[in-house]
């Protein structure tokens, strides 16, 4: 739900129609990553705080600092906030934005994935490492060789293996990636180097994760997206194309590849066969929810499947203060998902 509405909404009614309410409201969170670990669920999102930066289409008012993860027992039960997992002064590497974080579990140890801005300005990926699902996180010294971009996301499939997903638009950088190398020309403007609307649409990327999760097995590759005829989604195609937010789940043997269309305003999934794609657009599983970004996982506990995502109804509409819901999907019997409306009518 585009921000420039928000004047003409009752939120006292907006709330009674929800179709969940924040988990915690303490503090303000989003782009929750949710996890089943050892029968409890934890979550990993980011931290909002107001900083008094301007808003602009870089992304300069999602001035996060630092993260905090969210457990809880069961779905419905309460939702705890264990306190700072970690820092942006504790990342050596790390200067400012603390966007989007996901979590892994491997051999008794977690692990956690951010993005942040480095002191060229750059955004990159890096992991920090705990005992503890809920922290605190020590940091590697280093970003990941070769990550760029933003919202990290890592897959653990069957066989052991673990994948990270990663890439957004606009502030997120991913468009001055086009050659593989960052272009820094005209930074002041978030739509710079984007494709032409009948151009393909830029992409997701994929890598395997080595044996100690710390680092890449293999040079990122794109992550194709194709329409119902076998082509790749274009930049013009709006409502169905990748901005941001992947996520990677696996259900009755297909791998789900989900992600936002940013301005927009839709979370959407495509289906395929390998952790690698190709994947074909499905269809949507979030309308739009109030306040411009959109960002979700995917978690399934004890036999349901549950999507995490956030909202900005707890500040009334301010963008870059959003608040993490959770809501059961539903899979229907061809493997479609049902598109969730945030709000009932």
């Amino acid at each position: 739900m585009p921000e420039d509405s928000i004047e003409h909404i009752d939120f006292s009614d907006l709330n009674e129609r929800a179709i969940s309410q924040p988990l915690v409201s303490h503090i303000f969170t989003a782009d929750p990553s949710a996890h089943y670990f050892n029968g409890k669920i934890y979550i990993y999102p980011s931290h909002d705080v107001d900083a008094g930066e301007a808003f602009d289409d870089l992304g300069s008012h999602f001035a996060m600092e630092d993260y905090h993860v969210i457990s809880m027992d069961s779905v419905t039960g309460n939702a705890v906030d264990n306190g700072v997992a970690l820092h942006v002064k504790d990342v050596a590497w790390a200067e400012k934005q603390m966007w989007a974080p996901d979590a892994a579990h491997k051999d008794g140890r977690y692990y956690l994935y951010f993005p942040a801005k480095a002191y060229d300005g750059i955004f990159r990926i890096g992991v920090a490492v705990s005992d503890s699902p809920t922290g605190p996180f020590i940091a590697q010294p280093e970003a990941i060789k070769d990550s760029f971009s933003i919202d990290p996301a890592v897959f653990e499939d069957e066989d052991g293996s673990y994948y990270m997903y990663f890439g957004g638009l606009w502030g997120g950088q991913l468009q001055r990636w086009r050659t593989g190398v960052f272009n820094a020309a005209h930074p002041e403007s978030p739509t710079a180097h984007i494709p032409e609307d009948n151009e393909a649409a830029l992409l997701p990327f994929v890598a395997k994760m080595t044996d100690d999760v710390l680092e890449f097995t293999e040079k990122p590759k794109e992550v194709q997206i194709l329409d119902e005829n076998g082509d790749l989604l274009l930049a013009g195609d709006k409502e169905r194309r990748f901005f941001e937010a992947a996520w990677l789940h696996k259900y009755n043997g297909k791998y789900y590849f989900s992600y936002s269309t940013g301005d927009t305003h839709f979370i959407c999934y495509a289906i395929g066969d390998s952790p690698y794609g190709p994947f074909t657009y499905g269809g949507r599983i979030l309308n739009p929810v109030v306040g411009w970004t959109s960002h979700h996982s995917i978690c399934e506990v004890e036999g349901k499947w549950y999507l995490f995502y956030h909202d900005s109804s707890l500040s009334k509409g301010v963008t870059h203060l959003r608040s993490v819901k959770v809501a059961e999907i539903t899979y229907n019997e061809d493997g479609s998902i049902e598109t969730l409306d945030p709000y009932r009518s």
